[in-house]
């Protein structure tokens, strides 16, 4: 059976799953186009209206309407719903974007604490500054319940990891003692929103990083791809603690035609794994052997064997060879 006969849908990631920056992941295009299965995007970048994120996936040649994305603005909004009475005031720390998906939602939108707000809704925006801190922290400190559309502590931009909503986050726990209640990944919320969208029954969610795309997936109940394309590498993979560790790992995302279970960990391109002390030994291979099938091999027995695993060694040339490929 290949992935594409095994699941009924794709709740995908954006960004390093998707594109990078401005450009598409090689092969990711067309690897989704192809796949013939129905997709929702399930993204944490609040900051961005799911027209416009469309928007960008069809100029990359992705068939996508507004609908087919579900960002964590608006499941944060439907966080406030369900907590809070229709036309409730609510402060809103995000963009023009976010504020606009509120009002449209019927909530009443004030930049004050001293208007009372029910609700502070608390998404990434480029030009939160002390004074939107402030008032939100003034907010909740007068009992306004506190949502946050997601906690990711940095942003994958061009030039590196720019800080994300969870560090501005912490700025107003810090100030008040108050977490708030989480929208997005790496809680289920979304995943479960977005498969009821598509209403299917065993969707696959896949994404590039562990602690969001990929616990989220676990959170919900569901089968997940870790693809190696983003923020998490193999050594991350290796060392991931149970609630992160993806069903299906692949350094592509062309991966719907394969056979689902050789993306699954186990051994694997003639490689074995031994842990010992702490120290992981990859041996065998063969020259056609990948650095991902390695990683597949090796992670089978340190999840099966529950060892903290330290040094990753390689005991042949080819275990040598793809071990220089790992990041």
């Amino acid at each position: 059976m290949t992935v594409a006969s095994d699941y009924d849908a794709l709740l995908l990631d954006l960004d390093g799953t998707i594109y990078q920056g401005g450009a598409a992941v090689p092969g990711a295009v067309p690897a989704v186009s192809g796949s013939g299965l129905p997709a929702v995007y399930v993204t944490n970048n609040a900051s961005r209206a799911p027209r416009d994120v469309a928007e960008q996936l069809n100029s990359l040649g992705l068939d996508t309407r507004p609908e087919d994305v579900m960002t964590s603005a608006l499941a944060a909004i439907q966080l406030a719903a369900d907590r809070v009475p229709a036309g409730s005031t609510v402060l809103v720390l995000g963009t023009d974007s976010f504020r606009s998906l509120a009002a449209e939602a019927g909530f009443r939108l004030t930049d004050s604490a001293d208007d009372d707000p029910v609700a502070v809704l608390h998404g990434h925006n480029p030009d939160t500054g002390w004074a939107h801190l402030s008032e939100a922290a003034l907010a909740i400190r007068k009992g306004a319940l506190y949502l946050a559309s997601n906690l990711d502590t940095t942003l994958p931009k061009e030039r590196g990891l720019h800080v994300g909503n969870g560090s501005m986050v912490a700025a107003v726990v810090s100030a008040t003692g108050v977490s708030p209640i989480s929208a997005g990944k790496p809680e289920p919320a979304m995943f479960h929103s977005a498969a009821r969208a598509l209403g299917c029954t065993a969707p696959l969610a896949v994404g590039d990083r562990l602690d969001t795309d990929i616990a989220g997936g676990v959170a919900a109940g569901m089968d997940t791809l870790c693809v190696l394309t983003g923020v998490s590498g193999h050594h991350d993979v290796l060392r991931a603690p149970v609630p992160h560790r993806p069903t299906l790992i692949s350094d592509t995302l062309d991966v719907f035609d394969e056979a689902t279970d050789t993306l699954r960990p186990g051994a694997q391109g003639g490689f074995t794994a031994t842990v010992d002390a702490g120290v992981l030994r990859i041996s065998g291979g063969t020259p056609d052997s990948t650095a991902v099938q390695a990683l597949r091999t090796a992670a089978a027995v340190a999840w099966a064997t529950q060892a903290t695993v330290g040094e990753v060694t390689g005991d042949s040339a080819d275990a040598r060879r793809v071990l220089e490929q790992w990041w």
